[in-house]
């Protein structure tokens, strides 16, 4: 650093030293003077004023907490402002707001009704996890042997979960749902698995040995749901006292932590093959029927079902709720989407009208601004967001200054789209800028949509940001689309 530039720099720290001194100075001066004349006066005086200055200084902490706090809750999606978990009250709300709007409900009503039906019936649902080679079928035959399963395809899948019925020791009705897999290849629950995991009360995740890395994940998603969860070991016979021990000390170190999870260990087996020696000394190999050691299971869901008889309904109901609530609001988002959709479409196409109806100069760029600042009201409304007249201004501003350096190319790609259409070629000028704006209508609605939808509310910048990164994409389909109106439109002008 050069000697003069340093010599400026302790100037500055000489000033502003000074400058802190007098300061201090100044405030102890007026301190040490308050205190005489409090000392001298009345009681209550002294602690009214002590009392009005401690509020103060209280006051300006928290303002100036406030502001370097920020508001952060508007930069979350919706989904994640929204903490309070759904209830059947509030999902009814919902559900008339999303009929009002055109939603498929069907899905959301008809969980609704199997909630509903299964409270009716009092029954205890169990939904059973486990790979196919851990003796699942083995382990549902030795609990239910008498049992008849029905087959039940969800909707949307192909997917049938077996459903057995079983009397529990403690005189509850059970029904077990034999869940065939998660569907995922990284052991992850897809859709089918975690929905029946929420609508069941109680959760069984059956195993025959260590966990792989698709059970792992698998088993933590599952316990993720807070409901309660009994790990069974399965095929215990084959293991020695040593190894089932040290199995299931590592077993237990995987739900450690999950008060509502347990661990128990079953043999479902129902035959073992032995090897008889005969009195000629020769031996054979044969299958001998034992019983199943599955006591253990039952006893320990029965527990569940003690430990947890207040709770098991409320657990099963609020996470159907939830369940209730993401399918709701994936109908109401479809919805919207489909109607922020049409609404694009229609104001790509005003945009096209209103470039061809432009008969003096600077009149397209009115009609345009009028027509930008419909779109973002109207589709801000669409989505329940209230929109400043001052962000709607810097947004179209920004994308107008994206369209300036795309303008060659939305130039470009509008004459080969008008290249279709013999007779109009890329000669008109004004058809090739009527394509244009329409072009920049629907990449502007679009992104206005995503930015909507995911953020809940406009952000000018990043919406502009997202505009200019969609003029990138393909733009031919669309622009042949409005190409076709222009070249319609100018047929129609021209036969009147």
């Amino acid at each position: 650093m050069p000697r003069s530039v340093r010599i400026l720099f302790a100037m500055a720290v000489i000033v502003l030293g000074l400058a802190a001194l007098l300061l201090l100075l100044t405030i102890s001066e007026s301190m040490l003077t308050i205190r005489a004349h409090l000392a001298t006066s009345e009681p209550w005086l002294a602690a009214a004023w002590w009392g009005l200055a401690g509020a103060l200084a209280l006051l300006v902490t928290w303002l100036v907490w406030r502001i370097l706090r920020g508001d952060d809750s508007a930069a979350r999606p919706p989904a994640e402002r929204d903490v309070e978990p759904p209830d059947e009250a509030r999902i009814e709300r919902d559900l008339e707001r999303a009929t009002e709007l055109g939603a498929d409900t069907a899905v959301v009503r008809a969980e609704l009704a199997e909630l509903a039906r299964r409270r009716e019936s009092g029954e205890i649902h169990i939904v059973l996890f486990g790979e196919i080679s851990t003796g699942k079928s083995s382990l549902i035959n030795a609990l239910l042997p008498s049992a008849e399963a029905v087959a039940d395809v969800r909707g949307g899948t192909t997917r049938a979960l077996q459903r057995y019925r079983w009397q529990s020791p403690g005189g509850d009705t059970l029904v077990v749902s034999d869940m065939p897999g998660t569907a995922e290849a990284d052991g992850s629950l897809d859709a089918l698995a975690e929905d029946e995991a929420k609508r069941a009360h109680v959760v069984l995740f059956v195993t025959d040995g260590d966990l792989n890395r698709q059970q792992h994940t698998a088993l933590q998603e599952l316990l993720a749901l807070g409901k309660p969860l009994l790990l069974v070991l399965n095929k215990s016979d084959r293991y020695s006292d040593d190894d089932l021990a040290q199995l299931k000390h590592r077993l237990l170190g995987v739900i450690a932590g999950h008060t509502q999870a347990g661990f128990v260990s079953v043999s479902a087996a129902q035959t073992r093959e032995v090897v008889r020696i005969d009195a000629d000394g020769s031996e054979r190999k044969e299958m001998r029927t034992i019983e199943p050691q599955v006591a253990d299971l039952a006893s320990a869901v029965q527990r569940l079902l003690d430990d947890n008889d207040n709770v098991l309904d409320r657990l099963r109901d609020s996470a159907t709720f939830v369940l209730a609530a993401r399918k709701l609001d994936h109908a109401i988002a479809e919805r919207r989407r489909a109607q922020a959709e049409a609404l694009v479409d229609g104001y790509a196409k005003k945009a096209v009208v209103g470039a061809l109806a432009a008969i003096t100069p600077g009149s397209d760029l009115l009609i345009q601004g009028y027509l930008g600042t419909q779109l973002v009201k109207e589709l801000a409304a669409l989505y329940d967001t209230k929109v400043r007249k001052v962000d709607t201004e810097l947004l179209l501003q920004l994308v107008q200054q994206h369209v300036g350096k795309a303008h060659t190319l939305l130039l470009a790609v509008a004459g080969n789209a008008l290249k279709a259409f013999p007779g109009v070629g890329t000669l008109a000028g004004g058809a090739l800028h009527a394509v244009a704006y329409g072009i920049i209508f629907r990449t502007l609605g679009r992104a206005l949509t995503t930015t909507l939808a995911t953020r809940g509310e406009l952000h000018p910048r990043q919406a502009a940001r997202l505009f200019e990164e969609k003029l990138g994409e393909d733009l031919e389909t669309p622009a042949r689309r409005l190409a076709g109106l222009v070249v319609g439109r100018t047929n129609t002008d021209d036969g009147r």
